[in-house]
Parts: C-alpha cells; structure tokens; sequence
C-alpha cells in the first residue's frame, strides 16, 4: 500500500513537471525563442529536478530498508523470537529452506515461508524490533 501510495505521487508530480515545461507561459518566461539543444534541455531539466528529490527522498531510503529486511530474513536462527507480517508472535523451533515452524504456544506450532517473517523480537521489552 505504502509503495503505491508514492509511486502514485512521483508519477503525478511527473505529469505535473512535464505540463509545466511544456506550456507556453514555461517557453515565454525563458525567452520563447530558443531552439534546438537550449530548448530541450530546459524542457528535461525539471524533469531531472524531481525524480532527483524522489529518488533521494523516496526510492532510496525504501530501497536500504528493503535491503535490511532481506538480510534480517537470511539471519534468522531456530531460537528467535518473530513476529510474523499477520501479527502472530513466536519463537523459531525449525528452520527448513524457506519454510520457517514457529512454537506459538505450549505444543502449538505452526509452519509459515520466511518471507512471511515481519520482524525479530527485542529480548529486552518484549516489542518488535522495527526492520
């Protein structure tokens, strides 16, 4: 949801710069006689302007956390304590490729994929660990 809710505003904000450059009142307030390579440069520059902020603002920070989990999945070990991405809290009793068996319980437990592990536990407050 969080995804698309920016890529949803980065390609409005696109639309919205591409609109702008491309207006008459754009070519008049730059001298409305350029031509050739000063034109198309003064066209793709705001263009290059915003997905610069996105990229730094959005894309970036988004990629490193995705990075983050992918290496905090790969390092999960049987005796830590999970949470799961439905909100299931347990510890890892078996570790099997990718299938992961959590104790949620005395005698109850239950397999999920690895990629369903949300984030580990933090021993000392008993809260999760944000990934």
């Amino acid at each position: 949801m969080l995804l698309s809710r920016k890529m949803k505003f980065f390609a409005l904000a696109l639309v919205i710069g591409i609109k702008a450059a491309s207006s008459p009142a754009f070519a008049q307030a730059q001298g409305g006689t350029q031509t050739g390579m000063g034109q198309q440069f003064s066209f793709f520059l705001p263009l290059l302007i915003v997905f610069g902020i996105f990229y730094f603002l959005i894309l970036r920070p988004q990629q490193k956390q995705a990075k983050k989990h992918a290496e905090m999945l790969k390092a999960v070990t049987k005796g830590d304590q999970v949470v799961t991405t439905g909100g299931i809290h347990g510890k890892i009793v078996g570790v099997a490729d990718n299938i992961l068996t959590l104790e949620i319980a005395d005698n109850i437990k239950i397999k999920i994929e690895r990629s369903g592990i949300q984030g580990l536990k933090s021993t000392e407050k008993g809260e999760a660990a944000k990934s």
